[in-house]
């Protein structure tokens, strides 16, 4: 199997990748939905048109016999022969309308049928895009109303050639043969997507397998190494409470004592490194790239002026590259997401991002835009991004408040704590 890439992976055969004019438009349309124009029926596919041509042509060809047949039938007068040729002509051409209106086509010519003879290759044809294209109940109504209609024909115009029990049953059957062909071809595209369907979830699924058992895994590693760190820890407590109560020790056992202390110490936090990194393989955010921080502030609004934002920035912070590391990313993160959500809910607004604050006092990140000018639409999953921000400002020991403003507009404030 192959994917396609638009807001979800569809697959697609692969022996059918290179080769899509073989498939039906409506049969693409299902597994490739980026292939089609938003809104619209699918284009036909080069399978399409030749289908539909020799769909034309049969109904043609079956138009013609039953011209012939009308204008030799001696119950049927000469000006009815007419109209039934000209009612068997608009029915070809209806032909290709079927893809279009299924339902409505063969509804139609449930009357047509009844009318002309030179219109019966047509609404054969027809019925067979119905069975094709629509569930059972239409197919049930239309198709039964069809074959009801048979006896009342041949009562209609007599067969000059076929008794008429022999004829009503002729008729019959090839009507309930090409409902049940429609309806095969419909079950065995049905049967394609439900194995396109099965194949979709069996990768979903073996992708969930596949990082259970790398979280199983990193979460085992990361309790083995949490036993070594309580070991280290425990060792280096007490080696601190014997120099604590043995104040007067000899020099020699102080300096060892210490270099013991010293060493566990050590250890530990390469420990305690591992142990992150290891917790941490899994996450995608930002992985193996150095993280933004208070520093980059500039770059950030300056990157979204050039996407077309009127931002107003007011640092009063005298030295950003003194922020804490973890600090600084959570600003920058905040100060980020706030133009973000400023670009989807009022854009074209002016919007100011202020940051101030000295080591002792906390660092305050505030963003604030002014109403949208007019009506913008709801965004989709909207405030997700906020509920992160609130988490992070919280995991680094400050907190953010975020809300509308009296005068209509947005406010992002928070506060995080410096040295």
């Amino acid at each position: 199997m192959s994917t396609v890439s638009g807001d979800e992976n569809v697959a697609v055969p692969q022996s059918l990748a290179g080769r899509r004019w073989l498939l039906p438009s409506a049969l693409l349309a299902e597994f490739d939905p980026d292939a089609g124009r938003p809104g619209r029926r699918p284009r036909r596919t080069g399978r399409d048109w030749i289908v539909d041509f020799s769909c034309f042509f049969l109904a043609v060809i079956v138009g013609l016999v039953g011209a012939d047949a009308v204008t030799d039938n001696p119950h049927v007068p000469h000006d009815l022969a007419v109209l039934d040729q000209l009612i068997g002509a608009l029915a070809c051409a209806a032909v290709w309308l079927r893809r279009r209106r299924p339902v409505g086509l063969a509804v139609a010519t449930i009357p047509v049928g009844v009318l002309s003879d030179t219109a019966g290759g047509a609404c054969l044809i027809a019925l067979f895009t119905l069975a094709v294209h629509r569930p059972f109940r239409y197919v049930a109504w239309v198709g039964g109303i069809t074959i009801a209609l048979i006896p009342v024909y041949f009562r209609l115009r007599p067969d000059p050639d076929l008794p008429y029990a022999v004829a009503v049953a002729l008729f019959g059957t090839l009507t309930a043969a090409v409902v049940g062909w429609g309806m095969l071809v419909r079950a065995k595209r049905q049967l394609m997507l439900s194995l396109r369907d099965r194949a979709r979830r069996a990768e979903t699924e073996a992708l969930l397998r596949a990082e259970q058992a790398q979280r199983l895994a990193r979460e085992a590693i990361a309790r083995e190494m949490h036993d070594v760190l309580a070991h280290r820890l425990t060792l280096l407590s007490v080696h601190a409470g014997a120099l604590e109560f043995r104040p007067d020790a000899p020099r020699e056992e102080v300096a060892r004592a210490a270099g013991v202390i010293r060493e566990s110490a050590h250890e530990a936090l390469q420990d305690l490194r591992e142990i992150i990194g290891v917790l941490r393989a899994g996450e995608s955010d930002d992985a193996g790239r150095p993280q933004p921080t208070l520093g980059a502030l500039d770059v950030l609004v300056a990157e979204s002026r050039e996407a077309g934002m009127k931002v107003i920035l007011d640092s009063r912070v005298t030295d950003p590259e003194t922020v804490p590391a973890s600090v600084g990313r959570t600003a920058y993160r905040i100060a980020q997401e706030g133009l973000t959500n400023a670009r989807k809910h009022a854009p074209g607004t002016e919007v100011t991002v202020s940051v101030s604050g000295a080591p002792g006092e906390g660092l305050t990140v505030s963003v604030r835009n002014p109403p949208p000018e007019g009506e913008v639409p709801h965004v989709p999953g909207s405030g997700q991004g906020l509920i992160g921000l609130t988490e992070r400002a919280t995991l680094t020991g400050g907190r953010l408040e975020h809300g509308p403003e009296p005068d209509g507009g947005f406010g992002l404030r928070a506060w995080l704590p410096w040295g």
